[in-house]
């Protein structure tokens, strides 16, 4: 073990957090310069990027949970998260050379379909990705004792892998996505390959007590899963019937379906955030609260996906006041693309700054979940914010400013919240249903609140929906039991 290791130095820090951002930088680079070389070089139809798109949630419910559950039982080239992140990181950067270069590939392979091709570039560097998030996060956890450590090492994370997201928005901007997609691909093999091997793995991960003395082995099964995964059962029967919607090409109006994932998500939430760890045995108190996390981190996302995906639909609606079906002349595309691009800079830029200067001080003095809540809090109303009558582009970049206060705290404090909940002998496995609060509520937004928002003639809904559903992850975060470790010590939020 090296000595940054062994002293948790900064550079260690440093180092354990360079993985997580190849991952991150090829999310950024995907994000800039795929619909953008679909659409432009290969001429894909707008429902054909959308379908590519679908499928990176899809590739996330799969991919996170079974590398994770993988990662946690094997041993291959001294780590059980380094071969992952190894094959991921090779992948997605030839995934990334492979985008700008896929006439040339159907050419060598003597197939005339661009779009087979395309496609099948599209959906690997997708699944690379997803393959090597999991691992990324998980080895954090691994190689850091819990409390103010592990916060520290994921609020490291959110910090430099937010800052290299920000300069992939730059680059895009200042050259092109051209420059982008290979400057990529190059940063992304550096990072995931070289700083694996100056991090050692602990060769056997340490189990909950219980399970120690029993001498059993981290497991898995379809139970186990479905068991620990409630509280999104609503939002995992509503992603599958929406999908095979999309799939089979029906179209239909909001009904009975609808209302029954709606009421059953209303039911697993609230029994989930209403149950006390107190007088529980170590297993069963962790599995609550790591429901109650999945319960509170999910409402998160359905705003922040919402915001993502609606942002342009707002702002050519409420700032620009053009209306579905207006020809919008081309300079003005193009100023209401780059006041999209600002702001999720801004956005970015906020998140990357606070997580490592600003949430770890103070979440090791007040306490994870009190700080997370506060920042969730204020994220809410900044998207209320953003329902004032006149908005500019001015007043939207600062509102973005707010909102990524929430951001930056949505990308850093959960992990090391959730990593103290559960068994660390099955921290992959965790890790990857984690993920399904991220995934499932992704669909949610792109497939149910994206018909709301397209039937409504008021596009400032769509701020609507992200404020109420970041009001209510707040509450519920308040329902998370704060943890007590050897160097932090946290009272309890009301109620527990």
């Amino acid at each position: 073990m090296l000595d940054m290791q062994k002293r948790l130095t900064n550079l260690f820090y440093v180092n354990l957090s360079l993985p997580a951002t190849a991952m991150g930088f090829a999310l950024s680079v995907q994000i800039s310069a795929l619909s953008w070389i679909l659409s432009t070089q290969y001429h894909l139809e707008i429902e054909d990027i959308g379908l590519v798109w679908a499928a990176g949630p899809i590739a996330g419910i799969i991919g996170q949970v079974l590398i994770g559950v993988i990662s946690d039982n094997v041993w291959f080239l001294n780590g059980r998260r380094r071969p992952f992140i190894l094959i991921g990181g090779v992948l997605a950067a030839l995934m990334l050379l492979a985008l700008p270069n896929i006439g040339v590939i159907s050419d060598v392979m003597g197939m005339e379909s661009i779009l087979g091709i395309a496609i099948i570039v599209a959906l690997t560097l997708d699944l690379a990705i997803n393959v090597s998030f999991n691992p990324t996060r998980s080895i954090i956890a691994d190689v850091t004792p819990e409390g103010k450590e592990r916060t520290k090492g994921y609020t490291w994370m959110q910090t430099i892998s937010g800052t290299f997201g920000v300069l992939a928005y730059a680059v895009g901007a200042i050259w092109n996505n051209f420059v982008l997609i290979y400057f990529g691909a190059g940063l992304v093999l550096v990072l995931s390959v070289l700083p694996v091997f100056f991090i050692e793995e602990p060769r056997a991960l340490k189990g909950s007590g219980e399970e120690e003395e029993n001498e059993k082995q981290p497991g898995f099964s379809l139970s186990e899963t479905l068991k620990a995964i409630r509280p999104l059962w609503g939002f995992l029967a509503y992603a599958v019937y929406a999908i095979t919607l999309r799939i089979m090409d029906i179209d239909r109006e909001p009904g009975f379906v609808e209302g029954f994932c709606l009421a059953l998500t209303a039911v697993v939430m609230i029994q989930a955030l209403l149950k006390s760890e107190t007088g529980k045995r170590k297993s069963e108190a962790g599995l609550i609260g790591f429901q109650k996390v999945l319960a509170a981190h999910s409402f998160t996302w359905i705003g922040v996906q919402t915001m993502f995906v609606y942002m342009f639909s707002y702002v050519q609606h409420d700032v620009y006041g053009f209306r579905a079906g207006d020809v919008i002349p081309e300079d003005i595309k193009i100023e209401m693309g780059r006041v999209v691009s600002i702001a999720f800079l801004v956005l970015n830029a906020v998140a990357a700054i606070l997580p490592a200067t600003i949430l770890e001080p103070m979440a090791d003095k007040f306490g994870r979940v009190k700080v997370h809540f506060a920042c969730i809090a204020i994220m809410a109303i900044g998207y209320f914010s953003f329902l004032v009558p006149g908005i500019s582009p001015t007043l939207i970049y600062v509102l973005m400013g707010v909102a990524g206060v929430g951001w930056a705290a949505t990308v850093s404090l959960p992990f090391a919240i959730m990593s103290q909940k559960v068994d660390q002998a099955k921290m992959g496995l965790y890790m990857g249903l984690f993920n399904l609060s991220v995934v499932l509520p992704q669909l949610v937004a792109s497939l149910g609140v994206g018909q709301l928002i397209g039937n409504a003639e008021n596009k400032s809904i769509t701020f609507v929906v992200c404020g109420v559903t970041l009001g209510i992850s707040a509450l519920a975060w308040l329902m998370v039991k704060e943890e007590q470790t050897g160097d932090t010590t946290v009272a309890a939020p009301a109620g527990h």
